[in-house]
């Protein structure tokens, strides 16, 4: 299977590769990286503009190997919730019936790196800057950083893009139409609250 993330940056590339060899663990999966627009800013500042970049990022690397069988865009933006700089990312995924995307779990910057930001600094370099660190994005990200590696990008995309491969793990579910009161045939559905 063919397999093209939509980004050269190898944290996003690693995840992919994390995900893709626990949903296939005997099928060797071809994963390449390819640079391709986000159409959104460098630094989405939104939940909506994130998730735009990860759907542009997908679509414009089916359009540019549409011979591939899967393509995947990974966006990290940042938005304020409660008076909060938090960051996150959105990755959407393409592939034959295959349409969907998931969102990470989200991290709280730290006032001072939150200001960074909010003065148009990108999370990364801010992070490089603010932490005397070299590329930290291509590493394990400001989640790696501020976790004490506890966490990384890395394995944070990788349950992410899981999350996003639902309806290929568990296509059944998926093709059921919405009105349909039972999961599937033979099993009862759970009873409303």
């Amino acid at each position: 299977m063919k397999v093209i993330v939509a980004s050269l940056n190898p944290a996003k590339i690693e995840a992919a590769r994390l995900a893709l060899e626990q949903i296939f663990p005997d099928n060797r999966c071809q994963i390449s990286g390819l640079a391709v627009p986000s159409g959104v800013a460098e630094q989405p500042m939104s939940d909506a503009e994130t998730l735009a970049g990860a759907r542009n990022r997908a679509l414009a690397a089916r359009a540019a190997s549409p011979e591939a069988s899967l393509w995947i865009g990974m966006e990290a933006g940042i938005d304020r919730v409660q008076q909060h700089s938090i960051t996150f990312a959105w990755l959407q995924v393409l592939g034959s019936g295959l349409d969907n995307a998931a969102r990470s779990a989200s991290l709280t910057l730290p006032p001072f790196v939150a200001q960074a930001v909010a003065e148009g600094e990108e999370l990364g370099h801010a992070m490089d800057r603010l932490f005397n660190l070299s590329n930290c994005k291509q590493q394990g990200g400001a989640i790696g950083v501020l976790t004490r590696n506890l966490l990384d990008r890395r394995r944070v995309y990788r349950d992410t893009l899981l999350l996003a491969l639902a309806p290929l793990l568990s296509p059944a579910p998926y093709a059921l139409p919405a009105t349909q009161t039972s999961p599937l045939p033979g099993i009862q559905a759970p009873a409303s609250d």
